[in-house]
């Protein structure tokens, strides 16, 4: 029997039990001593149970050290950012703020205020000040989360009765306007105090509630990279949501307040309740220029928020609320439970903030309190605040206490009027924002696009960073991958081996086939085909030319069924779209705020199979990843991260861009990829790895030529015509030939290999 046949008698006898069921066509060649396989059974791997959503449960794992959580926190305010698609952070032009429609009350002024905080969004708010004071002002943002109507929220008379029924307030007037009560008393303290809308509440900004906080359906007619909204594809793909266009809110909210000459910039505090505690504790997050944070009832190791202008894909992978809110340490920042997601936040989330901040050597710096009411930000909850904050802005009170007011009317709340009149929340103005910011961040990416070395070094750092996050995985490590072989046969000079690649410390496994020449080079070509581990064989269970020649060459072919392709699904073909959460909403965030994306996980493999090619049993002298038949833009990602311990790379593109993408549940769907220059980029950050590419052509890819060339190595990307998967075997042989590695294949045809593909 050759090593490309088992021979007639036993195809036929193989070919019999593929087709009963008993054996995939891709064991067929290593089964002719193996009876017939029984029902199929998946891999053992975690990733086949269940998905992860917003109601899981979120730990803090705290760090060994300081230095430890200092590289911690740069990863997680990082994925923060590019969940928010704030990374690297926008232009921020000086704001220029309409101030007016100011009301006068006894012992404080509110004026009404808007600007935009990009060209077509809008930020509006309340600017509450202490009447006759002087010189700079402690301040306080205070984003007031998902009450009715925001800014103009009332309780009404049914809700306030029970509220002073069950001591949640004492005030018929205050308790009905919590959100009014909290800006005046923290006026009356002293306090200059910016209450904003959230996207869509009250006068917010210029997209409705509905869309920002209600959306449910994908909508088939904003779906195109020409024409998309809010929550498409699309938008994912650009890094577009409303949890970061509301964070960006938050974060020019600060930018204006902070530049006003009435600001004391060294007393910033931040406060808001449920959706506003979220985007209290994400902006003290991200911006140090806040110096003390009140989340309420919103950080928990439970629920991590259900709308949708709290999730965005990235955001919560591997992280959850109690560690964004460990981002404020050393910074003071105190939070209040109550009876919903947040009841154990004194024993589940307090006692790890409690033992970081013991590590900055000041444990009295965080604080949380459970108070036995439903969610609220009611008046028990609000003197927790106030003195909080008396304590850490030095506000010099020694009592108090919330006294009556007169409200604002909804008249004297609003910030347009006749003279200001209301921007157009339609389709079309929804369309034109996304555009608008789409087109100001390509701008930043591609201003990015390097001459020389130092600026390889700027790119890798944004572009490879953001890469970093999307995939969210690097080369597992020396020892942390491991096989098991179930079955191995010895065909001709070959062994073949059916296996599963392990990485224990995930609870991955991949079915793999390792075939070993028994004059080997030492070195591994890493082979993925996007139909799985089966294509390496035709359908007479010969080898296909391509992989045969490389064995021929002298190197070892691994390759591997990639994560719901092959022996991962049932029919033994790869899925038609991702798997989702059970929420009915259809957002991305929901599933890949919590999980990786498919073709993440995907990556995760190649590097997990990778790794064992150089760190196991027969461990590779040098390692090559080639990438056909769909699979190209994930090795490319795979060798982009693991380029350092690699050889060579080659990858089929046929032409694949991330932009094509419209449906949103894509197999393909790596949000973010769009924005941070799609395949070419990734292409790009492969340099100075030697790099092969079928399906381009030098103008089709200028980025990736573009770093090539500033990395100064003389060398760029070698483009491969004809026949893909041949043209990727002869150039990987050309490179082991290069490298000084023997080769059997004929002098000729090596002659002939090594004139130029350009």
């Amino acid at each position: 029997m050759t090593r490309r046949s088992l021979g007639r008698r036993s195809l036929l006898r193989l070919s019999a039990a593929v087709s009963a069921g008993a054996l995939l066509p891709s064991e067929a060649l290593f089964a002719t001593n193996v009876s017939a396989a029984g029902p199929w059974a998946p891999p053992d791997d975690a990733r086949l149970g269940a998905l992860k959503d917003l109601n899981g449960y979120f730990p803090f794992k705290v760090p060994s050290s300081l230095a430890e959580w200092k590289v911690r926190k740069e990863h997680v305010s990082r994925q923060i950012r590019v969940a928010c698609g704030l990374w690297p952070m926008p232009e921020r032009p000086e704001i220029k703020a309409t101030v007016h429609g100011r009301v006068e009350r006894e012992d404080y002024t509110v004026d009404r205020v808007y600007f935009e905080s990009s060209p077509g969004l809008l930020v509006t708010g309340s600017l509450y000040l202490p009447k006759n004071a002087t010189g700079r002002l402690p301040t306080i943002l205070s984003p007031h989360g998902h009450w009715l109507n925001g800014r103009f929220h009332d309780h009404g008379d049914a809700q306030i009765e029970k509220e002073l029924a069950s001591g949640g307030e004492t005030d018929k007037v205050g308790g009905r306007h919590p959100l009014q009560a909290r800006c005046v008393q923290l006026a009356r303290m002293g306090c200059m105090v910016f209450i904003y809308d959230m996207i869509g509440y009250a006068d917010g900004s210029s997209l409705t509630q509905e869309l920002a906080h209600g959306f449910a359906k994908q909508r088939p007619g904003l779906s195109s990279a020409e024409h998309f909204g809010l929550f498409s594809a699309q938008s994912e793909l650009r890094s577009l949501n409303a949890m970061g266009l509301q964070t960006w809110n938050s974060i020019r909210a600060l930018d204006w307040i902070s530049s006003r000459p009435d600001c004391d910039t060294t007393r910033i505090g931040v406060t808001g309740a449920s959706g506003g505690g979220t985007q209290t504790f994400i902006l003290t997050a991200l911006d140090e220029r806040v110096t003390a944070a009140f989340p309420a009832v919103m950080v928990s190791t439970a629920m991590q928020g259900g709308c949708t202008c709290e999730n965005a894909s990235y955001l919560r992978i591997e992280t959850g609320n109690v560690e964004f809110a460990a981002m404020a340490a050393p910074r003071p920042i105190a939070m209040t439970g109550a009876d919903d997601w947040t009841v154990d936040i004194e024993t589940r989330g307090l006692p790890e903030l409690k033992k970081l901040y013991a590590m900055f050597g000041v444990p009295d710096n965080v604080d949380a309190k459970y108070l036995k009411f439903p969610h609220n930000y009611n008046l028990p909850s609000r003197m927790l605040m106030y003195e909080f904050f008396n304590r850490t802005l030095n506000l010099g009170h020694s009592a108090i206490v919330e006294r009556e007011y007169v409200p604002l009317t909804r008249d004297e709340t609003t910030v347009f009027d006749t003279e200001h009149p209301a921007p157009d929340k339609s389709e079309a103005a929804e369309v034109t924002l996304l555009k608008s910011l789409d087109a100001a961040a390509s701008g930043q990416i591609a201003a990015l696009t390097p001459q020389d070395a130092a600026g390889v070094t700027r790119y890798r750092c944004v572009i490879g960073g953001a890469l970093d996050v999307m995939i969210g995985r690097g080369l597992p490590a020396r020892g942390e991958t491991s096989c098991v072989t179930l079955h191995q046969s010895i065909c001709g000079d070959v062994t073949y081996s059916t296996v599963r690649v392990r990485l224990p410390g995930r609870k991955e496994e991949l079915p793999a086939y390792l075939l070993q020449p028994a004059r080997s080079n030492g070195r591994v070509v890493v082979w993925i085909d996007g139909q799985g581990k089966s294509t390496l064989f035709a359908s007479d269970g010969q080898l296909i030319p391509a992989v045969s020649d490389l064995l021929d060459a002298g190197f070892s072919v691994y390759s591997a069924d990639l994560y719901l392709t092959g022996e991962f699904t049932e029919s033994g073909k790869p899925v038609g779209q991702y798997p989702t959460v059970s929420n009915p909403r259809e957002f991305a965030g929901y599933t890949l705020g919590y999980n990786n994306p498919l073709f993440s996980q995907r990556v995760h493999d190649i590097l997990t199979l990778t790794s064992y090619a150089l760190y196991g049993r027969n461990a590779a002298t040098a390692v090559y990843l080639a990438g056909v038949n769909g699979s190209g833009p994930h090795v490319a990602c795979a060798a982009a991260i693991a380029r350092q311990q690699l050889a060579g790379v080659a990858v089929d593109t046929s032409g694949y861009r991330f932009a094509s993408i419209t449906e949103i549940r894509d197999v393909n769907l790596l949000p973010g990829a769009v924005r941070y220059g799609d395949l070419p980029a990734m292409l790009a950050l492969c340099a100075p790895l030697k790099l092969a590419i079928a399906g381009e052509t030098q103008a089709s890819i200028p980025t990736t030529v573009a770093v090539y060339q500033a990395c100064g190595t003389g060398t760029g990307p070698t483009l491969l015509t004809g026949d893909a998967k041949a043209a990727i075997s002869d150039w990987l042989i050309c490179c082991s030939h290069h490298a000084g590695t023997a080769s059997r294949r004929p002098a000729g045809l090596l002659r002939k290999l090594l004139k130029s593909r350009h």
